[in-house]
């Protein structure tokens, strides 16, 4: 069995040559000449998968390493008993964390106490859902809106999208779709901005279509803004520079980059892929994630202001202000370079491991700090320094 798979996947050919001939090509390089002698593909969001790529091939099996999957045409693969997965929830945690992150370092920049502040949620999937439970664990006021979810359930906690207005902070999770009463496309529109509270915080790391990019300017243009968050943009990797420019945070589309996070997604559609073809599955996450770069960390309160403290400590896992500046460095490149710069900041995207990797020493007693980092996935250990 011939498989074809993105070298941007941690550990893909050590994994999947235990079912096969593996042959390793950038997300950006898979054709339909490449794949057209493989029994199976395996993507990331860069690369289309539809009948274009896979109409003259005999590929069998489809495996994308990423909750999202609005660049797999399933009805296509569906027709053709393509058999199909994703890896829902993989990245899940990565991108709450880069949420958490961004909070405290734009709580940082601007002096905004998070607690007691609001935040709008939406898209409440295995993200949004995180960051919910996150942010409340900081003492942020938590509002969701998710219109598929609500019907569903019926659940009154769901809140219509102009309820989430008045929100000091708004973050968006929904998946990237083009028609239908859910419709993403362009969701955060002008509209949508006019509509936001003064002064309010926007952090989009979800897809980059959902917001309409002229839009967004005019909102920071006229300061309808205080701070913006971007992880993802309207035609990757060609981004809009000036953009980046206005913005507190701007990052490659990494927000869900943890290696954990890569791994986990790895995993799940290599056995997904052994199912399909009916092969036992040699290995699991433990085989391939690594000893943390950080598995433990002294933090002294002392009489430091609390979310300082809690700043701090995010820094020393995850440093969201490295990411910004490395993305910073676009600005330099020529403009028949810059999606190429782009996508080498993914491809050689540092090693990040998630909070729950790194034990928490408080060397002296805080409650309240001890029980914000246990919320936000950190664990404490129960005896303090002395």
């Amino acid at each position: 069995m011939k498989i074809i798979a993105d070298a941007n996947i941690p550990y893909v050919a050590e994994c999947f040559s235990s079912i096969g001939e593996i042959e390793i090509v950038r997300g950006r390089e898979i054709t339909p000449t490449v794949v057209a002698g493989a029994d199976a593909l395996i993507v990331r969001s860069v690369t289309r998968a539809d009948s274009s790529l896979l109409a003259k091939s005999k590929v069998r099996f489809v495996g994308t390493a990423t909750i999202g999957f609005d660049h797999v045409d399933t009805e296509y693969l569906s027709q053709n008993n393509i058999g199909f997965a994703s890896a829902p929830g993989s990245n899940a945690n990565s991108a709450a964390e880069y949420v958490i992150a961004a909070l405290l370092e734009i709580g940082q920049k601007h002096k905004i106490n998070l607690e007691g502040k609001s935040i709008g949620i939406i898209g409440v999937g295995n993200v949004g859902s995180r960051v919910a439970k996150k942010a409340a664990a900081l003492g942020i006021k938590v509002k969701l809106n998710d219109p598929p979810l609500q019907r569903q359930t019926g659940d009154p906690k769901y809140l219509s999208i102009e309820e989430l207005f008045d929100c000091d902070f708004i973050t968006l999770h929904t998946p990237l779709t083009f028609d239908g009463v859910d419709k993403t496309f362009h969701l955060a529109d002008e509209k949508f901005f006019q509509s936001l509270k003064q002064k309010c915080v926007f952090i989009n790391a979800s897809r980059g279509a959902v917001v309409d990019s002229i839009a967004l300017k005019a909102a920071i243009k006229s300061r309808q803004l205080k701070a913006v968050a971007l992880d993802v943009w309207g035609n990757e990797p060609n981004i809009d520079v000036e953009i980046l420019k206005m913005i507190d945070i701007g990052t490659p589309h990494i927000a869900g980059y943890s290696l954990d996070g890569k791994i986990t997604g790895m995993i799940m559609i290599y056995k997904a892929a052994c199912n399909y073809f009916g092969i036992s599955p040699k290995f699991d996450i433990e085989d391939f994630l690594p000893e943390p770069i950080v598995p433990e960390l002294a933090v002294n309160p002392g009489d430091s202001d609390e979310q300082e403290v809690l700043w701090k400590t995010v820094q020393k896992v995850y440093d969201i202000s490295k990411d910004d500046r490395r993305l910073r460095d676009i600005i330099k490149e020529s403009a028949e370079k810059k999606g190429q710069f782009f996508d080498g900041l993914r491809k050689n995207y540092p090693v990040r491991r998630e909070f729950q990797n790194t034990r928490v020493i408080l060397e002296s007693p805080n409650k309240s700090i001890a029980e914000k980092l246990a919320g936000i996935g950190f664990r404490i250990a129960n005896e303090q320094k002395r």
